[in-house]
């Protein structure tokens, strides 16, 4: 039997993103000897980036997947096992918790749940060719590459004109598209996109083909009215969804309180869960910050808060 096949850990952690493996680098230096389960996406959304210019210590800013792969193996230096695989089914019942992955069953006496969130897409295929030419799901993260460009919001909701607000900073001009023809935002929210002089709306619209997949960049979007049918090419040179992200908990449904969005529910200042000995970091719980900052350092929070339970 390997290390990573262990039948009993410590410390199990869910999630390989900022989140999980800053709390694998706190736990292992702590000397848990966590196992760390990769998921389908190793390394988490940062690894479909390109330049990441807005975390600390990068002053010439560090490419998505290096990061991630940077901080992997400093979570390795000090004893974290990885298993590259999914957890497909939990029991929280009672410790020790079991966690049952690809490759069979395991135990921990505590587990940190840093599962992440997935982006809503359209499903379009130009769509996903073109994630990190110009297509993305987080101004806040992208925004900057955008100077004076033509961007498009896809979105209706207040997250939607929150996202084309903060694109105001840069871009020259905004366009909202949306597939009805009122918005679904509060009224404030509303009433601060119609006051931005930069930012217009393609009401009754829905998006058909973001171009131009041959260039390997934005150039553009193919609209159609919902009500007439016609089609309109929208000059372009960003893409931004803004159609709402989804936590990755469906596994853990039935075992931990949950908000009404599926993101899991913690103690004020605390990571804790609603079961005693499991913990939740990043964006599996955060549906208002979603930074790669912010999910680390509540990795940290996590990994402390473990420690502090299994110290009882």
């Amino acid at each position: 039997m390997t290390a990573t096949d262990k039948p009993h850990h410590r410390i199990a952690i869910i999630g390989s993103g900022p989140a999980g493996l800053t709390a694998a680098i706190y736990t292992a230096r702590a000397l848990f000897e966590p196992v760390v389960f990769e998921g389908l996406q190793p390394g988490g959304q940062l690894t479909t980036t390109t330049e990441v210019e807005n975390y600390p210590g990068f002053p010439e800013a560090v490419m998505g997947p290096q990061l991630m792969q940077d901080m992997r193996a400093q979570a390795a230096r000090f004893g974290t096992q990885f298993r590259q695989e999914t957890v497909q089914q939990v029991d929280f019942g009672k410790p020790p918790f079991t966690l049952t992955a690809d490759s069979g069953a395991c135990t921990a006496d505590a587990v940190i749940i840093a599962a992440g969130a997935s982006a809503n897409w359209l499903g379009l295929e130009s769509e996903q060719k073109l994630r990190g030419h110009g297509v993305s799901a987080c101004a806040t993260c992208d925004g900057f590459f955008f100077r004076d460009k033509d961007v498009l919001v896809i979105g209706g909701g207040d997250s939607a004109i929150e996202e084309a607000s903060f694109l105001t900073r840069f871009a020259a001009k905004v366009t909202i598209v949306h597939r009805r023809d009122a918005l679904r935002a509060s009224k404030f929210m509303q009433q601060k996109a119609f006051d931005n002089p930069k930012i217009e709306v393609a009401w009754d619209s829905v998006v058909e083909e973001v171009l131009d997949v041959a260039s390997k960049q934005v150039t553009g979007a193919r609209l159609r009215n919902v009500k007439t049918g016609a089609e309109q090419i929208l000059p372009c040179q960003g893409f931004f969804l803004a159609i709402g992200h989804t936590p990755n908990t469906a596994v853990f449904k039935g075992q931990l309180d949950m908000d009404e969005k599926g993101y899991l529910s913690t103690k004020p200042g605390s990571t804790a869960t609603s079961v005693a000995g499991v913990f939740a970091a990043g964006d599996v719980q955060d549906h208002r910050y979603r930074q790669a900052i912010t999910a680390a350092g509540s990795g940290c929070m996590a990994a402390l808060d473990a420690e502090a339970y299994l110290g009882r």
